[in-house]
């Protein structure tokens, strides 16, 4: 019984403790789209979950690069200044920033396909530094299967992306070897900055079947100026994440970023918390969805049969 009181009082102990000790927390992301926000703000509220909350015993200081490395690197050199407990990088430029400029902070990244790779941490087992987080690779063939079994004779996959984002370039990389046995072959339209996007997807048509957008942030941000080229030229446009089936791609099969975001903030709590990042292996959602747009399918002639439409989670009409 006296164990259990010691423990019982320890407990309130550590969430007084907690309540009444402030943490600071800094945000940052390369751009603002759907996708990332949500991971933002489903970090936000795994935090809460967690017992940090944003105005009690949470400040939140959050800041977006609108797409600018520069500026990254600036927000990075501010948040070193800041001294936070935690800084947080929302995709792979933003997480190599704040890893570079806070060298005795711990980091938790967020929706980063290739953190290795990206020399964020050692491995994903066991990260061996201040840094962890989730990534957001995702096998391709489910995708790639889909696309054959509303385009068969398709035979010529564009994809459009940054090559100067090490996120991108990787999927690119992996892509080309994933489409080979389904027939097909990559056709690339670079894009260095969001203003060059819509003149790489008007580069592809004629020469691809249909595009498919990989996980690229510069990208993604102008979705729009891609889905637009699409619907005019009759080019197929599917994505790598769900939240872009709302914007006017035909299709994705992927997980849900806010809840991407939900397991970051667990982690970040734990970090609060006291557990070293070296600890905590790098997570992956492990939900995988198919959204559709029947009417992005029509305007871009896609006929979408209804067994397939039977086992979407979510149909944009």
């Amino acid at each position: 019984m006296a164990a259990l009181a010691l423990g019982i009082a320890s407990a309130a102990t550590f969430e007084e403790s907690k309540a009444q000790d402030t943490k600071t927390v800094a945000i940052t992301y390369i751009v603002e789209h759907p996708a990332l926000d949500a991971v933002r703000n489903g970090m936000i509220e795994g935090l809460a979950e967690r017992g940090y909350k944003e105005g009690e015993n949470l400040k939140i200081v959050s800041r977006s690069a609108q797409g600018n490395m520069a500026t990254q690197a600036q927000i990075a050199s501010e948040f070193a200044g800041l001294e936070p407990d935690l800084a947080v990088g929302i995709s792979t430029p933003s997480a190599q920033a704040v890893k570079h400029a806070l060298k005795n902070t711990p980091v938790i990244f967020a929706a980063v396909t290739d953190p290795v790779g990206a020399g964020l941490v050692e491995s994903r087992e066991k990260p061996g530094g201040l840094v962890t987080g989730t990534s957001d690779q995702q096998p391709y063939e489910p995708m790639l299967e889909l696309i054959k079994e509303l385009m068969p004779d398709a035979t010529k996959l564009g994809v459009i992306y940054n090559p100067g984002e090490a996120n991108a370039a990787k999927q690119v990389e992996d892509l080309k070897t994933a489409v080979e046995p389904f027939g097909m072959t990559l056709v690339e339209a670079p894009a260095a900055q969001s203003t060059l996007v819509a003149d790489a997807a008007r580069s592809l048509v004629g020469r691809a079947d249909a595009v498919l957008l990989p996980v690229d942030n510069t990208v993604v941000s102008v979705l729009e100026g891609v889905v637009t080229v699409g619907e005019r030229a009759g080019l197929p446009v599917f994505a790598s994440d769900v939240d872009s089936v709302n914007r006017g791609a035909i299709a994705a099969i992927g997980f849900d970023y806010y809840k991407m975001g939900v397991l970051s903030g667990d982690m970040a709590a734990d970090i609060l918390d006291g557990k070293s990042p070296a600890d905590i292996p790098v997570a992956v959602s492990d939900s995988q969805d198919l959204y559709l747009n029947a009417t992005a399918a029509e305007k871009m002639g896609v006929t979408i049969p209804d067994d397939v439409l039977a086992k979407a989670k979510k149909v944009v009409r």
